[in-house]
């Protein structure tokens, strides 16, 4: 083909190049040298291609999504120094993508997310790319706007140039009321996620009034608001040839907030709800804030596989008044509740307000092994005090200590519009039934539950008498006449099964068994070098006892500390710091582990730690 039948000029300054995909080149003058972007890469063609799109260089690469016909040159971008920035929930598809092809299951697989149709080899990555904002890349100003659909992370970038706003969408179009893939529409399996946040997709860049729609496949569209809203039809349309009952994503989108009294609403689009409380000062305090206007978990468990994004916040402000979001409370640690907080607090600048029991698991997701843990820390601008009352605006809010659906979570009190409310978080689950009284306590014993802390909740909630309960997944619900003493039984009802079934009269092994931990759980560590873990343990005896820690090391590693007995009286527990020599071989999760023994009792290799271990920057240069 040729150079003139590759490459066309579609917007002033803007070319389309075609490779495995359109790539799209924006000129840009810089200081009188003509320069380009590029966004999306295809096989790099486009790099022999200098002379005909008339610039000297390309300065950057902005991916939209992590597909390998998006981006499978990237390495000759590489090689030439060339930054590559990416979607932020897909930053480990490019940067770390040979551990997904390490990692991912094979082996009877019910995922169907074409995670596999990534590049063979990582790419290092120059930065992630802003949602919701602008950023410059080689003096040209973009928009990034999340636009999942075709991938869980795709973007799409708006680019504002002679009165025009051009949008180039990656995948996610592919003509008027057309995708270019169906199939990687489909996320898990007999679902149809992937088709619905289309939905909410379309109708979100719909929002951004583009004049000018530039797909990955296909070409040009000059009627974008025909070409989105066709697409939002038909796979509406696809959507609920799949369901029992229609499902009204544009109206979900609109509306996704309900009042519960004048100044309290609740986000029933996310995954988590999300309560929002209203000042009269036009603010808003929101608690908890997790996946927003979610269409369901995809398959997988790993950051590309969860999209936290800030749809309902244009309703929020619109139909509410809110002029702005300034404060975030966090119940407990889990991701469905926390992982939009970041986001909240780049864009709309929300201050992250978090209790002292749930502050330091945000603060490092690898100090313990705890499930359903986000990805990355997330730092609290303040630390709240439990049972200590503060103030925001009108409010008075106190955190109550409140174990049972974790060990690390909260419960807040405050009055709203005359009603004593109480956030709960997960603590309950009544399973979605309207006027169910039977409730399940809805523990988990690797969240650190406690045999007695739904008792313990239950004296709580009696000592408070709050009029509305505030929960997690399911609707609020409101306190009908012997409902707390409900709880109270359910909670003693609790303790007594685990008695019964547990040998605590011989042996207080806990709810989890657990009787021994090293923190953190998770380390990193330079061979050759030290590494520093503490060791926890418990005496589940009625009696004193000596317990015996003896480390399991990798081959080539060593104690530099010794580790002798510990004396421990009834119930006690006690810490133990350790000092190991590192070997000298680069390892991804070398294993460390403890055997331990409690009096009589032999548990042996009874708590592990984790270990990624890599070699000295110095000596890699010297070999």
């Amino acid at each position: 083909m040729s150079a003139s039948r590759v490459v066309e000029e579609v917007a002033r300054g803007v070319y389309r190049v075609r490779d495995t995909c359109n790539v799209y080149v924006v000129v840009a003058d810089r200081g009188g040298e003509r320069t380009g972007i590029a966004i999306d890469f295809g096989s790099g063609a486009v790099l022999d291609l200098l002379p005909e799109l008339g610039i000297t260089r390309i300065t950057d690469v902005l991916m939209t999504h992590h597909h390998r016909d998006q981006g499978q040159g990237l390495p000759r971008a590489v090689a030439l120094g060339i930054p590559i920035h990416v979607p932020p929930v897909e930053v480990d598809l490019f940067a770390n993508v040979d551990e997904m092809w390490r990692t991912r299951q094979l082996d009877n697989d019910y995922n169907l997310r074409q995670d596999r149709f990534s590049l063979l080899e990582p790419v290092p990555v120059a930065s992630t790319v802003p949602e919701y904002r602008s950023a410059e890349y080689g003096g040209v100003r973009l928009g990034v706007r999340p636009t999942p659909g075709h991938t869980i992370g795709s973007v799409t970038y708006l680019l504002d140039r002679d009165g025009e706003r051009i949008a180039f969408t990656g995948d996610f179009i592919y003509a008027p009321g057309k995708v270019w893939s169906l199939a990687a529409t489909q996320w898990s399996y007999t679902a149809h996620e992937g088709p619905a946040m289309t939905v909410l997709s379309c109708h979100l860049l719909l929002d951004e009034r583009p004049d000018l729609l530039l797909p990955s496949h296909g070409d040009p569209m000059g009627e974008p608001q025909r070409a989105l809203q066709l697409l939002a039809d038909r796979m509406q349309y696809l959507v609920d040839s799949r369901r029992w009952h229609p499902w009204n994503l544009e109206d979900r989108l609109r509306n996704p907030y309900e009042r519960i009294t004048e100044h309290l609403l609740y986000n029933y689009s996310a995954m988590s709800y999300s309560y929002v409380l209203l000042s009269r000062t036009g603010e808003a305090l929101v608690i908890d804030y997790g996946y927003d206007m979610t269409t369901g978990l995809p398959t997988g468990t790993e950051r590309a596989a969860r999209r936290p994004w800030l749809a309902s916040l244009p309703a929020l402000k619109q139909q509410f008044g809110v002029t702005r979001i300034s404060v975030a409370l966090v119940t407990h640690y889990h991701d469905d509740h926390v992982a939009g907080l970041p986001m909240l607090r780049d864009v709309e600048g929300t201050a992250i307000w978090t209790p002292e029991n749930v502050a330091p698991i945000l603060d490092d997701p690898w100090k313990h092994d705890l499930p359903c843990q986000w990805f990355e820390p997330i730092r609290s601008d303040r630390v709240l005090r439990l049972g200590v009352p503060f103030t925001w605006h009108e409010y008075t809010i106190t955190p109550h200590e409140q174990p049972g659906h974790t060990l690390f979570q909260a419960a807040y009190e405050v009055e709203v519009d005359g009603v004593t409310v109480l956030f709960t978080g997960d603590q309950q689950e009544n399973l979605g039934v309207p006027g169910e009284r039977h409730e399940i306590l809805n523990y988990q014993y690797r969240n650190r539950f406690r045999i007695d802390d739904y008792r313990k909740s239950a004296q709580l909630y009696q000592r408070l008498r709050p009029g509305l309960f505030a929960t997690g997944h399911w609707q609020p619900r409101w306190v009908e006449p012997g409902y707390l003493d409900y709880l109270g039984y359910a909670g003693d009802d609790l303790v007594e099964i685990h008695q019964a079934l547990l040998p605590l009269d011989e042996l207080d092994l806990g709810a989890d068994g657990v009787l021994a931990r090293i923190v953190p759980y998770r380390a990193k560590a330079t061979a050759g070098g030290e590494l520093r873990l503490s060791v926890t343990v418990r005496n589940p005896h009625r009696h004193a006892a000596d317990a015996t820690i003896t480390p399991v090391l990798p081959d080539g590693w060593r104690l530099l500390t010794p580790t002798g007995r510990l004396r421990l009286r009834a119930h006690e527990e006690k810490e133990l710091a350790l000092r190991i020599a590192v070997g000298p071989a680069q390892m991804r999760r070398a294993r460390v582990a403890i055997d331990v023994t409690i009096g009589e009792l032999r548990l042996g290799q009874h708590a592990e730690a984790l270990v990624d271990v890599q070699v000295r920057a110095d000596a890699l240069r010297t070999t």
